[in-house]
């Protein structure tokens, strides 16, 4: 039998409430042949609410070594929890990028900002070496007399 750890859907209309339930991948999802309820989702609460998301860290445990494969949202909160590894993001297509052309806009923009910087930084070099070198004049007049 292949198990799956995936939620069931409780609660009211426009009230989702979820159990994390171990069942039989063929089953419906609210069938209610369920093999063991391993936790509990509530999507009503805040993101950063402790109780939104409460697992029953050693009965998952007890199952993923049987063998149970967890759904999508299921594998997040165990990732989350540290008892699976995260799944990687996978790298976008180029639909997510910026065309060609602002791409060389911003690009000539930071050349235009970096050649700014670099007077910028040869101006303040030149007025400090100005400042410096009549600071020395002096002190040589002195020396020669």
């Amino acid at each position: 039998m292949a198990t799956v750890i995936r939620l069931a859907r409780y609660g009211a209309k426009k009230r989702p409430y979820y159990h994390v339930v171990v069942t039989d991948s063929r089953n419906a999802r609210n069938s209610g042949a369920v093999l063991e309820t391993v936790g509990k989702y509530n999507p009503m609460l805040a993101k950063d609410d402790a109780k939104r998301v409460v697992l029953e860290v050693e009965k998952i445990k007890v199952w993923l070594a049987k063998g149970a494969k967890a759904s999508d949202r299921v594998y997040k909160f165990l990732a989350n929890a540290g008892l699976v590894a995260a799944k990687p993001v996978p790298n976008q297509t180029k639909k997510n990028q910026p065309s060609e052309k602002t791409q060389m806009k911003a690009k000539d923009k930071a050349d235009k900002l970096a050649k700014i910087a670099e007077e910028k930084a040869a101006a303040e070099a030149a007025a400090k070496a100005a400042a410096e070198a009549p600071a020395e004049t002096p002190a040589e007049e002195t020396v020669a007399e």
